[in-house]
């Protein structure tokens, strides 16, 4: 029978599930936090705070009266489970779920 820790989640996203383990409670993969909603690709800009990540998303946005674009960033806070190992400047994958904090509604799915 395998251990209750060693097995992941199916959590019903097109997603690599990590390779490691976690007994974070607020782990999509070995906890029970359900992910909804908006699916989020960008680049982590901070990893200061703990077990959270700060994630920017460029984007372009038309101004009609001179006829051009102009990129915009966004910047979302995530929560970052152990099992996903991620540093300054990588490319992840999150996914809303439901508000674990003031500013974080957001879970880190993949690092790609």
């Amino acid at each position: 029978m395998p251990n209750k820790k060693d097995e992941t989640r199916n959590i019903g996203l097109n997603v690599q599930a990590p390779t490691k383990s976690c007994d974070d409670k607020l782990c999509p993969f070995h906890g029970t936090l359900p992910v909804r909603g908006q699916i989020i690709t960008g680049v982590v800009s901070s990893v200061k705070m703990k077990n959270s990540i700060l994630v920017k998303k460029e984007y372009m946005n038309y101004i009609p009266k001179y006829e051009r674009y102009e990129k915009r960033t966004s910047k979302f806070a995530a929560h970052c489970p152990p099992c996903i190992d991620v540093q300054l400047g990588d490319r992840v994958r999150i996914a809303e779920c439901r508000p674990l904090s003031k500013t974080i509604s957001f879970v880190t799915i993949e690092k790609m």
